[in-house]
């Protein structure tokens, strides 16, 4: 089977219980339905609807189409100066 990595991050991680989760491909032919699927997993529903998200480490929109091999990273808000 066929998936994608996606790369969890501080209290997003905390909340899936694991920094890394391979969504397969059936939940995953577009971000938005990555997120669906990982909102879907146990503690996932406290995930925001539509968080940040880096595809291959550049930012990515919803409507992008995951292919095996991207690495998908949600990201928590960030604050810094």
């Amino acid at each position: 089977m066929t998936t994608v990595t996606v790369l969890l991050f501080a209290r997003y991680a905390d909340l899936i219980g694991a920094s890394r989760v391979e969504v397969p491909e059936s939940a995953s032919s577009s971000l938005e339905q990555v997120v669906a699927y990982l909102r879907g997993l146990p503690g996932g529903g406290a995930l925001p609807e539509r968080p940040l998200i880096a595809v291959n480490m550049e930012q990515a929109g919803f409507d992008y189409r995951p292919v095996p091999g991207d690495e998908i990273a949600i990201l928590p808000p960030m604050a810094g100066g």
